[in-house]
């Protein structure tokens, strides 16, 4: 893999001068802008879509979509770590070096990196987060797969990281959240529910005016039960009676 990063002719290549090369005609604030971006503030920004979202689907929707949506977004930084400790084996079975390491002329912006290029953490937790949040609502998701895109490009930009090994992160992330995603909400849901009934711990996935607005909705359709009670069979109102 780390040869074929070697040949100038290679795309791959290409490209990553080509978006490195932006920072020779940018002004030195907009370096250490993207510096700050591209290490520290995308990676704070999704958690606070995260935290916005998750403010959100408290309030809104029924307990059930409360419920989904918050086990989605607990597994949403679940599936960022199972893809970084997918990565680490990746990263030493491949052994891509830094691309400052094989190529002159380029701006490295961010100074000590010495681990193997092969895939981006950076790229990859922050599509993992991009995706999970998806999973449990798509208006915060695309938002969320929006700054994962801008981090990926920071990462090249900063001349950390080739293309494709922002490519690869991205791949590694959405396959991690998008593979286990069904075992993974089979696991959460059960227990998001579980937390759903609980006075007190229930407001963490469901606000206490959507609660009251949910035993109002009861009060006026007795025929609805609690969340996580099921309907009684006929056959048990038989053998009851």
């Amino acid at each position: 893999m780390a040869g074929l990063a070697i040949d100038g002719s290679n795309p791959d290549v290409s490209l990553l001068y080509d978006i490195n090369g932006l920072t020779k005609s940018s002004p030195g604030w907009f370096d250490r802008g993207m510096e700050f971006v591209g290490e520290y503030a995308i990676m704070l920004a999704l958690v606070l879509v995260v935290l916005w979202c998750w403010w959100s689907v408290r309030r809104r929707g029924s307990a059930e979509d409360s419920v989904a949506a918050v086990a989605g977004l607990l597994w949403a930084p679940l599936a960022a770590g199972v893809a970084l400790l997918i990565n680490i084996p990746i990263r030493e079975f491949v052994g891509r070096e830094r691309p400052f390491v094989d190529h002159r002329g380029l701006d490295v912006l961010v100074a000590g990196k010495t681990d193997f290029s092969f895939v981006s953490d950076h790229a990859t937790m922050a599509m993992a987060l991009g995706a999970g949040i998806f999973v449990a609502h798509r208006g915060f998701g695309l938002a969320a797969i929006g700054l994962a895109l801008i981090e990926g490009f920071s990462r090249v930009y900063l001349g950390v990281h080739y293309p494709t090994d922002v490519i690869g992160g991205f791949a590694l992330g959405t396959a991690v959240v998008l593979l286990l995603a069904p075992l993974a909400m089979a696991l959460l849901t059960p227990l998001v529910s579980a937390v759903c009934r609980s006075r007190r711990a229930g407001l963490l996935v469901r606000s206490r005016a959507a609660r009251e607005a949910d035993r109002a909705d009861a009060a006026e359709a007795p025929g609805t039960r609690p969340l996580g009670i099921p309907e009684p069979r006929p056959d048990d109102n038989n053998l009851a009676a």
